[in-house]
C-alpha cells in the first residue's frame, strides 16, 4: 500500500458498523468480514453512495453517459 491509496468506505448494515480500508485491500476484507460474520452471505459492502459515484465516473469515463 502506499501513502495515497485511497480508501474506500464500507458498510454492514446487519452488524451496525463501517470502516474505510485501502483499495487494495477491499476485496480480502469485505470477503473476511462476510465469512466470518455471515456465513459468506454478502452483506457488507462498499458504501452504496460511494459506489453509485464511482460507477458514475466510470461510465462517464468511458464516455458511456455520452448522448
Amino acid at each position: 500500500m502506499t501513502d495515497d491509496e485511497p480508501n474506500v468506505p464500507i458498510v454492514c448494515e446487519e452488524c451496525e458498523t463501517t470502516a474505510e480500508v485501502p483499495l487494495s485491500d477491499l476485496a480480502d476484507r469485505l470477503e473476511g468480514h462476510n465469512e466470518r460474520m455471515h456465513d459468506g452471505e454478502a452483506i457488507a459492502e462498499v458504501d452504496p453512495d460511494v459506489a453509485d459515484q464511482l460507477a458514475d465516473l466510470i461510465a462517464d469515463e468511458l464516455g458511456l453517459l455520452d448522448g
